[in-house]
């Protein structure tokens, strides 16, 4: 049964969908003998012999499904062009995982990695809204004006944010600890948010992807998701 060149190069682990998109355009895969870079090319799977950077691909047998606590420091992607170390230097498996969103540099807490396409693009493109969480330390203290900016919408680069939640926890000093909620995932967009309300971020931790929890899981290392998670991102 024929499918989509991307589609499948996806389910064989070799990375997101859009990111096997512009594998192709960028001329970086064959079909059999032949060069592809259209996106609407599709393959036989049990026929066709498909090779990414002149590397043959296939279906990973084995789906990984994993939680990882990345620290600050880290990159959430699976190369770094400035050589800094990235959140594969973390988790260590033989399958070819990528993860699902990111988390930029300063920020820590829960990101969730893969080798399964189809679970990546329901949680990149879902039915319904998923909820992040972030825990956050911030500078200031706002005031319900400044929360009610935050959570109707703010403008970041010209772009109007979708309604968010922001609850002050308690003081710290002359600063507070804060719990955000999103269910976007611009470029700092946290970050971002809280500059417009002129109370930057100090420090930010996700917390939580939906129904998956970071919980007591320490920075730096990484657990296997739960039947109970991979049944939740599957109904997405």
């Amino acid at each position: 049964m024929e499918e989509r060149l991307q589609k499948f190069m996806a389910r064989c682990g070799v990375a997101s969908r859009r990111k096997c998109e512009e594998f192709i355009t960028m001329g970086r895969v064959k079909v059999n003998d032949s060069l592809v870079v259209e996106l609407g090319y599709k393959v036989e799977p049990d026929i066709d012999k498909v090779y990414v950077d002149n590397k043959i691909i296939s279906l990973e047998e084995n789906k990984v499904y994993i939680a990882l606590n990345k620290p600050e420091g880290i990159v959430s992607t699976v190369k770094d062009e400035k050589g800094r170390k990235t959140i594969l230097d973390l988790v260590e498996v033989k399958e070819r995982i990528y993860p699902i969103g990111r988390l930029d540099y300063e920020t820590s807490g829960l990101i969730i990695l893969t080798n399964d396409g189809d679970i990546y693009n329901k949680v990149i493109h879902p039915r319904e809204v998923i909820n992040k969480v972030y825990m956050a330390l911030l500078e200031g203290l706002p005031t319900d004006e400044e929360i009610s900016k935050f959570c109707n919408g703010v403008d970041i680069d010209g772009y109007i944010t979708a309604e968010a939640d922001l609850q002050v926890l308690k003081r710290v000093g002359v600063n507070c600890s804060a719990k955000i909620t999103i269910h976007e995932g611009k470029n700092r967009q946290i970050r971002k948010m809280c500059d417009a309300i002129d109370h930057s971020v100090i420090n930010l931790r996700r917390v939580s992807v939906g129904e998956i929890l970071l919980g007591d899981l320490e920075k730096g290392k990484w657990r296997n998701l739960t039947n109970k998670e991979v049944e939740y991102l599957k109904n997405l």
